[in-house]
């Protein structure tokens, strides 16, 4: 896939107010401080479309950016972020897992895994809550230039070692680099090939 234009359409927290589910959509979530942003901003081509910032929990908001006026590309807040207060998490848990169980043209959640780091119970619990609702996801796990390709490869098989004692089969993974942008190419065609069977929200396929 070839990204020609990228572009911010709107931040909200209610689901009633986002666009019309008439385009496929794709959901990128993961844990504060994952690198979600410079990861969309990777794949998108485009910098600072999605703002980075240093401080972890600052998407508060479901975000939509509309991809070569064909799909939405959706960051959703990070989960995991322990410096809100209780009502407030609360709160985001609600609104975000409303979205993801109820939006029609979401097509796959897009989990991101730090893959510095041993498998944690908070993306092994997010990851069976999808599982038990039925939902697509795939794992990207983000930072590999920031070790070395032996430590990454062994961090990934033993979260794909924890996944597979709830899944069979293992959903898809895919390992990447902002810096470098490894996994670019995978994941875009991952997405294009989804887009390629969409009609509508009643082609639910890939679901």
């Amino acid at each position: 896939m070839i990204v020609k234009s990228a572009e911010f359409i709107c931040s909200n927290t209610q689901v009633s107010k986002l666009p019309p589910p008439e385009k496929p959509e794709y959901a990128f979530i993961g844990r504060s401080n994952v690198g979600k942003s410079s990861l969309i901003n990777m794949l998108t081509a485009k910098k600072g479309l999605a703002k980075t910032s240093q401080t972890p929990g600052k998407t508060q908001l479901i975000n939509h950016f509309l991809i070569n006026d064909e799909w939405f590309l959706v960051d959703l807040p990070g989960y995991g972020y322990a410096r809100i207060s209780k009502s407030k998490k609360e709160d985001w848990n609600k609104f975000i897992r409303f979205y993801l169980d109820k939006r029609e043209s979401l097509q796959c959640v897009m989990v991101l895994i730090d893959s510095r780091l041993e498998p944690q119970k908070i993306d092994l619990e997010f990851c069976n809550w999808l599982g038990e609702h039925g939902l697509p996801f795939v794992i990207i796990f983000t930072k590999a230039d920031k070790q070395s390709s032996i430590k990454t490869d062994q961090n990934v098989a033993q979260f794909k070692r924890k996944l597979t004692e709830t899944f069979d089969p293992m959903p898809d993974y895919f390992v990447t680099s902002s810096e470098s942008k490894l996994g670019r190419e995978e994941v875009l065609g991952f997405i294009d090939s989804i887009n390629a069977r969409f009609t509508g929200i009643d082609n639910m396929d890939y679901k």
